[in-house]
């Protein structure tokens, strides 16, 4: 029974690959509603972090009660998805808004900033999703933490997706114990042959629609003798054709909470080797 299972697993991913890879070129190009609906989306997240921010209480939010605190602390990766309902879901799109949240003991906010700010660092730190990253350029001389960044992330789910991905990035503090950072995505290339000669970015109606928005949002303090650290991660992707929601919708809400989860635990592993806290058990 299991090996039916999963022999039915993988004959809908593959399945997936067919749909998207036939479906008509030009309806891969991210629908103008779908784009509103995504910054609409944003927009209210970024409202309820600022406010979070001010209210100058718990700045993780996943951190708020005693049970949840005590499972960070033994270790636990909390996970939490947060995507709106069917009914809210842009028409020809899909909106994933995931979060996750680690405590690492010894780890402060000094410690956190540097690894993220090191983005020459990010092919080793995140191998093998990120193959390439730097900063293109700062928003200004004086603004050292706003800043325009290039990553190149490899995705492998049945098939191998690779993207170029701009951002424009911000980190700021609340306090001397308390930050944030706002990563808005602002250009995503699908790269059809990476690494060879044919390589080529494709255009906007020759894509296949894997993610045409990805904007991530940090939040860490440090307390408790470590520091706690919250990543919200909302991105937008093409719809599922019709009828095939069983296959797919699966495999398109795995892709976002996996690479979060992977993001998280990089993040913690690297930390506890600088602090020589130890490893987390799960």
């Amino acid at each position: 029974m299991k090996r039916r299972i999963v022999g039915t697993s993988i004959i809908a991913l593959h399945l997936l690959v067919i749909c998207l890879l036939k479906v008509n070129k030009v309806s891969a190009q991210a629908p103008l509603a779908a784009l509103a609906a995504f910054n609409t989306y944003t927009g209210a997240v970024e409202a309820r972090l600022a406010q979070q921010r001010r209210s100058r209480v718990d700045l993780v939010a996943s951190s708020r009660s005693e049970e949840t605190e005590a499972r960070l602390r033994r270790g636990d990766t909390i996970i939490e998805k947060l995507s709106p309902g069917e009914d809210d879901q842009p028409e020809g799109a899909l909106l994933h808004d995931w979060k996750g949240t680690i405590f690492v003991r010894g780890a402060t906010v000094a410690d956190f900033e540097s690894l993220m700010k090191n983005l020459s660092s990010y092919p080793q730190r995140f191998a093998p999703q990120v193959t390439r990253a730097m900063i293109l350029s700062p928003q200004a001389t004086k603004a050292p933490d706003h800043f325009t960044a290039l990553m190149r992330v490899r995705q492998k789910h049945v098939i191998t997706v690779v993207m170029d991905t701009t951002y424009d990035v911000l980190y700021g503090r609340v306090d001397a114990h308390r930050g944030f950072s706002i990563s808005r995505s602002t250009k995503i290339a699908e790269i059809a042959d990476a690494g060879t000669r044919k390589e080529r970015a494709l255009g906007p109606t020759e894509d296949h629609g894997f993610l045409w928005r990805l904007n991530t949002y940090w939040s860490y303090e440090e307390r408790d003798g470590g520091l706690y650290m919250q990543i919200e991660s909302v991105s937008l992707t093409r719809g599922v054709p019709p009828g095939l929601g069983w296959a797919i919708e699966p495999f398109l809400e795995s892709v976002p909470r996996e690479s979060l989860e992977f993001t998280l635990r990089a993040v913690s592993k690297t930390l506890q080797k600088q602090t020589n806290s130890p490893i987390e058990r799960n």
